[in-house]
């Protein structure tokens, strides 16, 4: 009887170990890593939509500071508002980065924001006066910041991704995407030119 006992004891030990072993095999060939890479995309997508929520935020005291100097500009101040409130209305929520519609759309009303904000920030040199303005300084050096933030959260956002989808497409990644994580798709990314992404010049002299 004591041997029957220590048999089972033996065996349960036995199933443990392999257990162990199992998992630190699961692990070692990296079935964490999706998920991993996931989490790490969505928190630089989190950055982004903060940077351009910052910025959201500052322009409509950057307009009305604008239309205090420069009233006759309404069509400039009559685009950035639209493209504000065009950009603010698009919903976003988790699954605008694996849906290409929505990523495009929302890509696009961002572009079109950041051209309208330019030539809002441009209008400033036919105005000496609202170009030393403090308030305007001001809101231009916080435009500035952001706009660097932003392309900044983008290039960390754009790595992330790279790296996400690759491990969906690679061994051994693969093939835990085809058992796993069959629910994971791959992660939209910008893709507007080099050209586009640079962050606009908005120092005056």
């Amino acid at each position: 009887m004591p041997n029957l006992f220590a048999s089972a004891a033996v065996r349960r030990i036995g199933a443990a170990f392999l257990l162990s072993l199992m998992a630190l095999g699961l692990a070692g060939c990296g079935v964490n890593t999706i998920p991993t890479e996931e989490e790490r995309a969505k928190a630089a997508w989190s950055e982004v939509l903060n940077q351009y929520q910052r910025r959201s935020d500052l322009i409509p005291n950057l307009v009305e500071t604008v239309k205090g100097y420069a009233q006759q500009e309404k069509d400039v101040l009559t685009q950035v508002t639209q493209a504000r409130a065009n950009a603010t209305s698009i919903k976003v929520d988790a699954d605008t980065i694996t849906d290409p519609a929505k990523f495009q759309q929302f890509q696009s009303a961002q572009g079109q924001l950041s051209s309208a904000l330019g030539r809002l920030i441009a209008v400033a040199e036919a105005y000496p006066d609202l170009k030393s303005n403090q308030n305007f300084l001001a809101l231009q050096a916080q435009i500035e910041g952001t706009e660097n933030r932003i392309a900044v959260a983008r290039r960390d956002y754009i790595e992330a991704v790279r790296v996400y989808n690759t491990e969906l497409r690679t061994f051994p990644g693969a093939l835990w995407a085809m058992t796993l994580y069959r629910a994971n798709k791959p992660m939209e990314t910008f893709t507007v030119s080099e050209e586009q992404m640079k962050v606009p010049q908005v120092k005056f002299n």
